[in-house]
């Protein structure tokens, strides 16, 4: 397992398909993965830091494992079979471990809200992941997360989903 960040949620043109950006903590390998509009705001919205005015399905999710004694230990995307990502979530609470397989996109949405950690299966950096390419000379030296957005708005207007077929 490889240990990942997540970089951030963009929308690929012109589909206005969401895509959430996971990157190698350890590394430069980058895993774009489609996901649909509710879990991308979603996400969008735990990682600026922002709560709805009403609790959306994953800050629910939340706080009925915070309610029993429940933690989310980790988020593995573990495979990638007919341009379909899956996942696993590990739970922990008074009744021991239990994994339970879980959408990608559910999982992420759910790991940024309680501070758990995501990591992805080495097969699947290798089937769907990319290193994106060095900034082009001359470019203006802004902030690291800046310039990983900017490489992934350049990514996705070159890929569609289709680029991940098996």
């Amino acid at each position: 397992m490889i240990a990942m960040e997540v970089v951030g949620v963009q929308e690929v043109l012109p589909s206005d398909t969401p895509v959430v950006l996971l990157r190698e903590s350890d590394g430069e390998r980058m895993l774009p993965i489609f996901i649909g509009l509710p879990e991308a705001k979603a996400i969008a919205l735990a990682l600026a830091g922002q709560e709805p005015p009403r609790p959306m399905t994953h800050d629910l999710m939340s706080t009925v494992l915070d309610a029993f004694s429940v933690t989310l230990e980790q988020v593995v995307v573990t495979g990638l079979r007919e341009r379909t990502f899956f996942a696993e979530v590990t739970l922990r609470g008074p009744a021991g471990i239990e994994v339970l397989s879980a959408r990608p996109s559910d999982a992420i949405a759910l790991a940024v809200r309680t501070g758990s950690p995501v990591f992805a299966e080495e097969a699947v950096l290798d089937e769907a992941g990319f290193v994106p390419p060095p900034p082009a000379e001359g470019e203006a030296d802004g902030p690291a997360a800046e310039a990983e957005v900017e490489e992934f708005r350049a990514f996705l207007d070159s890929v569609t989903p289709e680029d991940f077929e098996g």
